[in-house]
């Protein structure tokens, strides 16, 4: 059996341009390392109306329980502006030890790392139940087609995850530093703000919306929504537009629209928080005599693994490879843990978060070796003693 080379691997797959929803034959190569070392390869591709077909990967190896579950995503976020970038931003260049290229931090190089472990325990025959991996082309964009059709076809399919792993870049300053063992959640509001359009000579022959957006708007960011836990920092409510698409000078407009944000922790339900916005929202239809209409879109709910002896499993890995302790942590953003979350115990290690998302996104080859054997020294004491 020949083990896959991870930054070789890594380079293959960020050469191929997967913006979401294009695939751009990234399930295809690793598919092709997958299947030489035993792995049964299903591709799913998945589609509804008015969204775009996405390819994604089940892949196991072993048809015995435990199951230990590698999930992740081939699709990366565009490249933005390529004159940022100090090479292309899909040539996957080696400069000085570093590994350039879109995905190399999120999280084409974990997938790889993982791929490498998983063929370095293999080829020692020691004995273990069944080693999979869940990957997704659907993680960066709407996430309909990826990780939550999986595992519903998971389910139809007699497939069960005991364990899974997310290779999200959830580090700081180098591979293993930091465990992800929850997240909060996030929920989107829109409010439409209407009123009647006018000259700003005569308002009040108008009703002008923005006073009561503003009042709305500042009553809103004012909440202090909770201080957080031991586990999760303080909720956040953010506004991220405010809007009326009115040029003129001239006119009051008919409306003004708004957005914002919640990142919330497990304090909290989207419906305790929609009570919450509604009770502002009723306040202010009241004092302005305004109508006002809301949207909700949540993303995701907060989950949280709490320690134990599968998050120690990870920690020890880490810890004996890097020397120091990782931190647990549940900041940053959503990821489909959320999903898999219902499934089975979920945690989150991966490379460096620094340069996820930035021009010049890269990864060094020597933290990439070290996230291989990390995951390499979690698959062998994962088998050698199953967390319960």
């Amino acid at each position: 059996m020949t083990v896959p080379d991870p930054v070789a691997l890594s380079q293959d797959l960020i050469r191929c341009r997967s913006v979401t929803p294009d695939d751009g034959g990234a399930i295809a190569v690793l598919e092709a390392a997958l299947q030489p070392l035993g792995f049964s390869c299903h591709r799913l591709r998945f589609e509804e109306a008015g969204t775009a077909p996405i390819e994604n990967l089940y892949a196991r190896i072993g048809t015995q329980g435990p199951n230990f579950c590698f999930a992740g995503h081939t699709d990366v976020v565009p490249p933005g502006d390529a004159t940022l970038w100090r090479h292309d931003p899909f040539g996957a260049v080696i400069d000085n030890g570093t590994l350039y290229g879109r995905g190399a931090a999120d999280m084409k190089s974990a997938i790889a790392a993982f791929a490498a472990a998983a063929a370095r325990y293999i080829s020692t025959g020691k004995p273990y139940g069944s080693i999979s991996l869940l990957i997704t082309g659907d993680e960066e964009g709407v996430a309909i087609n990826g990780t939550q059709k999986m595992l519903r076809w998971l389910s139809q399919n007699g497939e069960r995850l005991d364990h899974c792993l997310v290779g999200e870049p959830t580090s700081t300053a180098r591979a293993g530093d930091t465990i992800k063992i929850g997240r909060r959640g996030s929920m989107n509001t829109r409010l439409t703000v209407r009123g009647v359009q006018g000259h700003v000579a005569y308002p009040r022959q108008a009703a002008n919306p923005l006073p009561a957006m503003a009042w709305l708007v500042s009553r809103l960011s004012a909440e202090v929504l909770d201080t957080g836990s031991a586990h999760f920092d303080p909720s956040t409510l953010a506004f991220t537009t405010i809007d009326t698409g009115n040029a003129a000078t001239n006119v009051i407009p008919a409306e003004v629209r708004a957005g914002f944000n919640i990142r919330f922790t497990d304090q909290h339900t989207p419906d305790s928080l929609k009570a919450r916005i509604a009770g502002a929202v009723e306040a202010t239809k009241k004092e302005f005599g305004c109508e006002i209409e809301t949207v909700y879109q949540v993303s995701g709910v907060s989950f949280l693994t709490k320690p134990g002896a599968f998050t120690e499993l990870l920690a020890n890995a880490a810890q004996k490879m890097t020397g120091t302790r990782p931190d647990y942590s549940t900041t940053g953003g959503t990821s489909d843990a959320r999903f898999i979350k219902e499934h089975c115990p979920v945690a989150e290690l991966g490379l460096s978060n620094a340069t996820m998302h930035k021009a010049n996104e890269c990864a060094t080859i020597a933290d990439i070796a070290l996230l291989t054997d990390i995951y390499s020294e979690v698959i062998g004491s994962y088998f050698a003693n199953p967390p319960r």
